[in-house]
């Protein structure tokens, strides 16, 4: 990632760890969340890492596989990164599936956590 300004790197070095502890155990995300953080996932709000954990280990799949197509990264006034990533997910032997993703990070105590996370399916009712 030499050359890239430090936003893009701490940006694209969290997703590239964050996918991979969704794919390969959940339960440690823990660590990138703190009491105050965010989560909307597909319109439902959370607050706080214990319900968002919550949310995550209740979700209705096995295993899961995420497949990043595209991720943009800038910097915010107030020193946090904000990513947007794009992408493919396969959970068990479900049809593979688009999503979007939004991270707000932000420096606490020299670890970088997220703050704000936001996650929607790529799934259109074009008939409604």
């Amino acid at each position: 990632m030499a050359g890239k300004p430090v936003w893009e790197q701490i940006g694209a070095g969290f997703v590239q760890h964050y996918y991979q502890q969704f794919d390969t155990d959940r339960a440690k995300l823990a660590d990138l969340y703190t009491d105050a953080s965010c989560l909307t996932w597909e319109g439902e709000g959370f607050q706080g890492k214990n319900a968002i954990m919550a949310k995550l280990s209740s979700l209705p799949f096995q295993t899961i596989r995420h497949s990043i197509t595209a991720q943009d990264h800038h910097p915010t006034p107030d020193s946090c990164v904000m990513s947007m990533v794009m992408g493919q997910l396969k959970a068990d032997q479900d049809q593979v599936m688009g999503f979007q993703q939004v991270f707000l990070l932000k420096n606490v105590d020299n670890k970088w956590v997220c703050t704000n996370d936001m996650f929607r399916l790529a799934l259109h009712n074009f008939g409604a």
